[in-house]
């Protein structure tokens, strides 16, 4: 039972300036990973969860949200994600010469909204232009604009000619400007360093680097190593030296595994894995971002005529392998954090990845955990995301049904409240003034 003291203070926040909501939820999956509760109640105060308890609590002036039909969760975390951009990867080639970062900017606020509305309520940004994902994540935070958390990697470091440098493929001109914007290239120890240290002034909360080839640059490269193990490690030892974790996107087997040595804290991707791999996962307690959804995408994309010939042949490559490496890990017991890598994939449509996952042999309580507890562990949110707990953020959704049995139901997020404001109630959107 609420103390004297408790319900005196949550009264008087009702009658003040921080509303005070309770949750009375059929079934609650408060710690992912642990067994569900049933009829359990969250009393929120402000953006702030207060308290979890058994039964349906009548708080004094607390206005209830009545979920006794659902299952209530906490708020879905997706590790990978590029906010800016075309979803549509034929458009993305088509509109790049009339579009600007302002362009960039706006398709990023809308593509927010998708995940949100999809029950995302975090995400990490693994590679966009900084000031435009800064500016936004600010402007979600201070409660302007709708949109979930935003954990952003600036732009991806990667050596001259790799899958992160923007002048790949590109006409003379093109390739004079984009060399004079290029932070996030570098060769060598020493310039690895730099643009190390250039994404972390640009905003970056995490470091990305790009360990091998990636199906989307324009070079005929493959999906090999391409940044040296030096290069990795003096990028994780600045990152470190800043209080930040490295983010690989590695397919190849030589790039995965070097990252590993390297010390990073997630491998993005990891198509191709072996027995090292996999060793080296467990011994250094990385995190897999297995992106399932990306090579079917970008597959679809080639078939279409969206992707040039360089990108097709590394996406044909690519498809199907990243299945079966996903399906190894989880026998081999990897720790593992959920990331679609949408705008590869549609923004909004992040949850048909649990289908691919449970498919590939992940049981749908582990699937969720990685969406949550273990998502929120691999960003740095644990203290104020992935359960619902006592003092930590009220981003909580839920569906209808049960996802333990059918996964497929989370692609349907019919309740999302973030920070303690509903966003969507019964499947709609609840506007606000900044939409």
């Amino acid at each position: 039972m609420f103390s004297l003291i408790a319900v005196a203070a949550i009264v008087q926040a009702a009658q003040t300036t921080q509303p005070v909501i309770v949750i009375h939820s059929g079934t609650l999956i408060d710690v992912p990973g642990r067994t569900p509760k049933r009829n359990a109640s969250i009393i929120i105060q402000g953006r702030k969860i207060v308290e979890v308890r058994s039964g349906f609590a009548d708080v004094p002036g607390a206005r209830v949200v009545n979920l006794r039909s659902s299952t209530v969760m906490p708020g879905l975390i997706d590790s990978h994600v590029h906010l800016g951009g075309l979803d549509d990867r034929l458009q993305a080639r088509l509109q790049a010469p009339v579009r600007n970062e302002e362009d960039e900017a706006y398709t990023a606020l809308t593509n927010a909204k998708k995940t949100l509305a999809a029950g995302f309520t975090t995400v990490r940004d693994l590679g966009g232009d900084p000031p435009a994902i800064r500016a936004l994540k600010g402007a979600i935070n201070s409660g302007a604009f709708v949109g979930p958390s935003i954990v952003m990697a600036a732009r991806m470091i990667s050596v001259s000619g790799g899958h992160g440098d923007p002048v790949n493929g590109v006409n003379r001109e093109l390739a004079e400007i984009g060399h004079d914007h290029q932070t996030n290239v570098c060769n060598g120890v020493d310039d690895c360093r730099r643009a190390t240290r250039e994404q972390i002034r640009d905003g970056a909360d995490v470091v990305k680097i790009a360990a091998t080839g990636g199906v989307l640059s324009n070079v005929a490269g493959g999906l090999n190593q391409q940044m040296a193990d030096d290069e990795m490690k003096a990028v994780v030892d600045t990152a470190r030296s800043f209080d930040r974790k490295v983010a690989a996107h590695a397919h190849g087997t030589s790039g995965i595994n070097a990252a590993l040595r390297a010390g990073v804290s997630s491998i993005e991707h990891g198509t191709f894995a072996n027995d090292e791999s996999f060793r080296l996962y467990k011994q250094t307690g990385a995190y897999y971002v297995p992106t399932l959804l990306a090579p079917a995408a970008a597959y679809k994309d080639g078939e279409r005529g969206a992707l040039t010939p360089a990108q097709f042949e590394k996406a044909a490559a690519a498809k199907g392998n990243a299945e079966k490496s996903f399906a190894r890990a989880i026998r081999e017991g990897v720790e593992i954090a959920f990331g679609t890598d949408s705008a590869v994939s549609p923004h909004g449509k992040n949850a048909e990845e649990f289908a691919l996952m449970v498919r590939n042999g992940m049981a749908p309580a582990d699937a969720i955990k990685a969406a949550t507890v273990n998502a929120a562990d691999l960003l740095g949110v644990s203290a104020v995301a992935g359960t619902i707990e006592a003092g930590k953020d009220a981003d909580i959704v839920a569906v209808e049904g049960d996802p333990l049995a059918n996964i497929r139901l989370l692609e349907n997020v019919g309740f999302v409240m973030k920070w303690g404001q509903v966003y969507k109630m019964g499947g709609r959107r609840q506007l606000t003034a900044a939409d």
